[in-house]
């Protein structure tokens, strides 16, 4: 394998930079997990830079992927993941095109997420719909980007596993609920889970981690879910309340379809 130009290396660390990744259709997948479960997935490789250890620990699975793997000293793997430290294998992935709209199938349970900013948060989210079964999240158009390093990383793999797509969350919702879809909003003041009647197919909608949900969402015909208080603390963010809402939806209503 010829060696990795310094015009190869500059073009990589430029994905750092959310532009970058949109012009180049081109993200980051870091550390040895994360890259492994990008290797086990449908999701297209162009290429993976690593130390010499971690070449051998992907050799395998990059093979059969076909992926190149291009051995770099540990300096310029620092210079060229995004971790404070440790940036030994760093994976350049394949941006997939936006599914098209469609209405839950029958059964189905889908995530919307309206103003999720925190990068930690949208990859915890993408870890509990995957836990739970939840295979396609839609996201408002001010959601922070599925590719986004933190939000890769946090995610842990989730991301290969379950659809992320874009969307004017408001007029697609209102689609959903004119053809008998369910709608719940997520709310600290809804109606407890616990007693609420949960019907399938069905979206669940969950609000920013600092703002809750917007306005023209809260408009909507839907019914308000809430986790119930039992201690003191003040309140829960979007990914803890996502994982009660969805453990009592697969208790009461089933696996997903």
């Amino acid at each position: 394998m010829p060696p990795v130009s310094q015009s190869d290396l500059k073009r990589v660390r430029a994905l750092h930079q959310k532009k970058a990744r949109v012009e180049a259709g081109r993200f980051l997948v870091q550390g040895r997990k994360v890259v492994a479960e990008l290797l086990a997935s449908t999701w297209d490789v162009e290429a993976i830079y690593a130390t010499e250890d971690a070449a051998r620990f992907v050799a395998d699975a990059a093979r059969a992927r076909r992926a190149p793997v291009n051995v770099l000293p540990a300096h310029e793997l620092e210079r060229l993941g995004t971790f404070e430290k440790g940036n030994e294998l760093v994976a350049v992935a394949v941006s997939r095109e936006q599914a098209k709209f469609r209405l839950p199938a029958p059964g189905e349970l889908v995530l919307a997420l309206d103003g999720v900013h925190d990068p930690r948060n949208l990859g915890g989210l993408l870890r509990i719909a995957d836990w739970f079964g939840v295979k396609r999240v839609m996201c408002s158009q001010d959601c922070i980007e599925v590719t986004n390093p933190k939000v890769v990383q946090s995610a842990m793999g989730s991301m290969f596993r379950v659809q992320v797509r874009y969307a004017q969350l408001a007029a697609e919702l209102s689609e959903c609920a004119a053809a008998g879809v369910a709608l719940y909003l997520a709310d600290m003041g809804g109606t407890s889970v616990y007693d609420a009647a949960l019907t399938r197919p069905a979206v669940l909608v969950l609000g920013s981690e600092s703002h809750g949900l917007s306005d023209v969402l809260r408009a909507l015909s839907a019914e308000v879910l809430g986790v119930p208080r039992v201690g003191r603390a003040e309140s829960l963010n979007v990914a803890m309340a996502a994982s009660a809402l969805c453990s009592e939806f697969a208790r009461r209503t089933g696996a997903p379809k």
